[in-house]
């Protein structure tokens, strides 16, 4: 007999699988701590949080993620360099940021998803989805 098929808790039928590991670049404790939680409660394994491009780059070097959210503007610096870095190892990514679509990025990286702070965890979710399931 077969066992019956079982969703994990959060999954959307049909929608692309949500990644093992998320990096958080996050200036703002408070903030990284509120997607953190709300990810692993997705059922996402593994969350690291950092808080700027040296300690991002160095995580990445350590454990490449699956997936990363990057704050648009740290304190005293963009997380442009980041976003280069997970596009040449080909890792997908979002930019998260408080300031909308108005939020200035470079041309290389316009068409990437960005996700306003604050976000439902309905929205977090289906951002994290749909960044997943364009990862090539």
């Amino acid at each position: 007999m077969m066992e019956p098929l079982t969703m994990a808790p959060g999954s959307l039928g049909g929608s692309p699988a949500l990644p093992n590991d998320v990096l958080i670049v996050e200036d703002d404790p408070i903030i990284a701590l509120d997607f953190e939680d709300t990810i692993l409660g997705f059922g996402v394994k593994t969350v690291r949080s950092v808080g700027n491009v040296a300690m991002a780059l160095a995580a990445i070097a350590a454990r490449p993620p699956d997936l990363a959210l990057l704050d648009v503007a740290l304190a005293r610096e963009k997380s442009f360099a980041v976003a280069e870095q997970l596009d040449a190892l080909n890792i997908p990514f979002l930019f998260v940021t408080g300031y909308g679509g108005d939020a200035s990025v470079p041309a290389a990286f316009a068409g990437r998803p960005r996700l306003g702070k604050p976000c439902t965890s309905d929205a977090l979710e289906a951002a994290l989805r749909r960044a997943m399931g364009q990862k090539s």
